[in-house]
């Protein structure tokens, strides 16, 4: 009897050590060896067009060729997915994946703001922290690539967008430093709960035109000294904007609300800054002055009640669909905390359900986005010459019932899909005896 009790007991403390170290057993794979081809598959290039009963095949990390009456080349892997749904990966707009683990309470695990309101040279991309356990659970749901993006006071520093399958942060740079964020100073008076407007001491338009005037300084002077041959020493700030000026960087600006907006524009324009408006709440009010200037915008959170008291409850929701028709280039994103935006598709699929095509939803997530973060050159659809960045669903992708993610693909490499979710799924499934 004692030796049957220590046999069960050793059993036990084996099986409690897979279950520990199980996450860490999550490897990013391997480079693609050889040539892989999936069939009779519903493909969604991402640019609206369709195909049924197509291949994909890409060697080398690079999609070669898509369509029908496509031939392998002999030793290809084959993938079967009759009756399944091939996508582009989904890529996140708006991040702080691999900078914030916990919400709070546990101050290590956070890394994606500086004190001060001028952190310019501050890149997000060395903070990336590829063992985080969101990561995994975001590829589950379908998502390969995320746009890190920092926070901040004013000016907040660069961001880098990333692949979610490295050992380190060095091996998930997709594309560095492409972007400076800034948050928009509010020129409005704040309101508290019930819509009731809040005492404040100071006038926060004065205020927010104050934090402008500084943060047009702040350029006036970048743009000076990058015109300089020579300098006395260098400024790292100053540095880490080169690119705003030459065109090789974006500038992301945090603003929702209409006078925000107009602010930003002007700010650009003086400048000559390609600009991007993130959150973008208000942006129906001026579409046509976004369609007019070519500004695309990204939305960060659907699933929120609107900002003022006249709108319809359901505004946020439609808003993609009246972007689209007043001809805005906008991306969906999650900023949700809670879920850690695991649900992108699930808000484009919101985004369907409230008068967006379909495809035109996935584009929202894929391709726009891929466009407005300058990386459509090699991902964000299913075409021949870009990263064979490609995810495969057994149902609908925008559908919660439909989202079942069964391979995914970065660069070539097939991913593995395991995350501590699944595992504590399958932990109580057996603890419940549930088949």
């Amino acid at each position: 009897m004692q030796k049957k009790y220590t046999t069960l007991l050793l059993l036990s403390f084996v099986s409690f050590c897979k279950l520990a170290n199980a996450q860490e057993t999550i490897y990013p794979a391997a480079a693609q060896n050889g040539a892989t081809i999936i069939t009779h598959a519903t493909i969604h290039i991402g640019n609206g067009t369709v195909l049924n009963d197509a291949a994909v095949l890409f060697e080398n990390g690079k999609i070669k060729q898509v369509g029908n009456n496509i031939t392998a080349p002999a030793g290809a892997n084959s993938i079967d997915a009759t009756g399944k749904q091939v996508y582009p990966g989904l890529i996140l707009p708006i991040s702080s994946l691999g900078l914030k683990e916990i919400n709070s309470g546990v101050r290590g695990s956070n890394d994606f703001q500086e004190i001060g309101d001028n952190n310019a040279s501050i890149r997000t991309i060395v903070s990336y922290n590829t063992d985080s356990k969101v990561i995994d659970v975001l590829r589950a749901n379908g998502v390969l690539l995320a746009h890190i993006a920092p926070m901040g006071e004013l000016i907040e520093g660069r961001s880098s967008v990333v692949q979610l399958d490295a050992w380190n942060y060095e091996d998930a740079a997709y594309k560095e430093d492409i972007g400076l964020f800034i948050n928009m100073p509010s020129f409005m008076t704040r309101r508290g709960g019930r819509g009731y407007i809040r005492a404040q001491a100071t006038d926060p338009v004065k205020e927010g035109l104050a934090k402008m005037e500084t943060i047009k300084k702040f350029f006036t002077e970048a743009k000076a000294y990058l015109q300089e041959k020579t300098h006395v020493s260098n400024n790292l700030k100053f540095e880490a904007v080169r690119g705003l000026f030459d065109g090789k960087q974006k500038l992301f600006i945090r603003a929702n609300e209409v006078k925000q907006m107009l602010v930003a524009i002007d700010l650009g324009k003086t400048f000559g800054f390609n600009i991007v408006l993130v959150g973008a709440v208000e942006s129906l009010q001026i579409a046509s002055i976004l369609n007019e200037n070519k500004i695309p915008v990204i939305l960060d959170n659907q699933h929120a009640l609107p900002t003022t008291e006249d709108d319809d409850i359901d505004q946020l929701y439609k808003l993609p669909a009246q972007l689209k028709k007043a001809g805005v280039l906008f991306a969906i994103n999650d900023a949700n905390d809670q879920s850690k935006q695991r649900n992108i598709s699930f808000n484009a699929g919101t985004a369907a359900t409230y008068g967006l095509d379909k495809e035109e939803a996935l584009s929202a997530i894929t391709l726009n986005t891929a466009k407005i973060l300058g990386i459509d050159d090699i991902t964000g659809s299913i075409e021949i010459g870009k990263d064979a960045n490609i995810i495969i669903s057994a149902g609908d992708i925008l559908d919660m019932r439909g989202n079942q993610i069964t391979n995914a693909f970065i660069q070539g490499r097939s991913i593995n899909l395991d995350n501590k979710q699944k595992q504590l799924y399958e932990r109580y499934k057996y603890k419940y005896k549930i088949k």
